[in-house]
C-alpha cells in the first residue's frame, strides 16, 4: 500500500467554548486549518477529545456546516459518534455522511454493562440499517476505559460479513498491546487506527495505518515519522505517560491554552472541569520541556 493510500494522521479535535459554553465555531475551524496545515490529513470531530457525548445533534450539524463553508473539504473531516440509542446513532451518523464527511467513527453503546458480542452484533446491525442506503466509512472505536465495552476481533469479523463494504476501519484506543496484534493480525487489509501514541509506531510496523490522535492537537509533526516510517519517539512516550496522571481533556485544553495564549482553550462542559491553575502549569511545564526546550 502506498502512502497516498493509507489513512495517516487525524487530529481528534478538541473542541474550544466560548464565555456561554457555546462552541467557538470559528476558532474550532482555524484550528482544524491548522492541524491540517501542520501535516494531518484529516480532522475527527466530536470524539472523546472533542467532548461528543456533549455535543448535541443540532450543534453536530451546524459545525459540520461551517467547516465545509469555511474551506475543509468533506473528505478532510470524521465525525465521531457516541450514542446508546441506534436510532440516534444512526441519526448522527446520516448527518455526516449525507455532508460528504469521509466517514464515522462509531463507538458502541456504553450505559449497559455486561453486555455479549451477540447484543452488540445486534446493535451494530440496527444502527447499520437504521442508516440506510447511504451506510459506508464506518470506524469501530474500541475504547473499553470510556465505554466499558471491547470490541473484539470476532465481532468485528461478524460484522464485516454481515455489511460487506461498510466498515473502513476501526480505531483501537485500548492500551492492550495483545489485542492490537490480533486486529493486526485477523484485519489488516482494514484501516486499524491507534489511539495510544505509545504504540503507534510499532502498531505501524505490523500493518497499522496511522492514528486518530488527541497529541495530533498539539505536536502533528512529531507523529508523522512514528505513522510513515514506524520510527519510535521517546519523548511522544514520555508525554502520553504524563498526560495520563490528568484527567485527559482538561489536560490537552490546558496545554493548547498555553501554546495559544488563550486561556479561553480550557473550557469544558460539564461534567468535566478545567484542570486547577497548579495542574495546569504543571503539566504544560512538562510538555514544554519535552517538546520546546529539547528542541531549542
Amino acid at each position: 500500500m502506498s502512502r497516498a493510500e493509507r489513512f495517516g494522521l487525524s487530529a481528534a479535535l478538541t473542541m474550544p467554548f466560548d464565555a456561554d459554553m457555546r462552541i467557538d465555531v470559528p476558532k474550532a475551524l482555524a484550528h482544524a486549518q491548522d492541524c491540517l496545515g501542520r501535516g494531518c490529513r484529516s480532522v475527527t470531530l466530536f470524539g472523546t477529545t472533542g467532548e461528543g457525548s456533549s455535543i448535541g445533534y443540532d450543534e453536530r450539524g451546524n459545525v459540520i456546516r461551517a467547516f465545509i463553508e469555511g474551506g475543509l473539504e468533506p473528505s478532510q473531516i470524521i465525525v465521531g459518534v457516541m450514542a446508546n440509542s441506534y436510532v440516534d446513532a444512526a441519526a448522527q451518523s446520516r448527518l455526516a455522511l449525507d455532508a460528504g464527511c469521509r466517514g464515522v467513527l462509531l463507538a458502541p453503546p456504553s450505559y449497559f454493562k455486561n453486555v455479549s458480542d451477540d447484543g452488540l452484533f445486534d446493535w451494530f446491525s440496527a444502527v447499520f440499517e437504521e442508516i440506510g442506503a447511504g451506510l459506508r466509512g464506518i470506524i469501530i472505536y474500541n475504547i473499553p476505559s470510556v465505554t466499558a465495552v471491547e470490541i473484539s476481533v470476532a465481532l468485528v469479523s461478524r460484522l464485516r460479513e454481515a455489511f460487506p463494504g461498510a466498515i473502513a476501519g476501526v480505531k483501537d484506543s485500548s492500551g492492550n498491546w495483545t489485542y492490537t496484534q490480533a486486529l493486526l493480525a485477523k484485519h489488516k487489509d482494514l484501516a486499524i487506527l491507534i489511539g495510544d501514541e505509545r504504540t503507534l509506531a510499532a502498531a505501524v510496523r505490523l500493518g497499522a495505518q496511522g492514528s486518530i490522535s488527541g497529541m495530533a492537537n498539539l505536536y502533528p509533526d512529531r507523529l508523522l515519522p512514528l505513522i510513515e516510517e514506524g520510527r519510535d519517539d521517546p519523548a511522544v512516550i514520555e508525554a502520553v505517560e504524563e498526560i495520563l496522571k490528568f484527567p485527559v481533556v482538561p489536560a490537552v485544553k490546558a496545554i493548547l491554552a498555553h501554546h495559544n495564549q488563550d486561556d479561553a482553550w480550557r473550557r469544558t462542559r460539564a461534567p468535566l472541569q478545567g484542570l486547577s491553575d497548579t495542574d495546569a502549569k504543571r503539566i504544560t511545564g512538562i510538555f514544554d520541556r519535552l517538546f520546546i526546550a529539547a528542541a531549542a
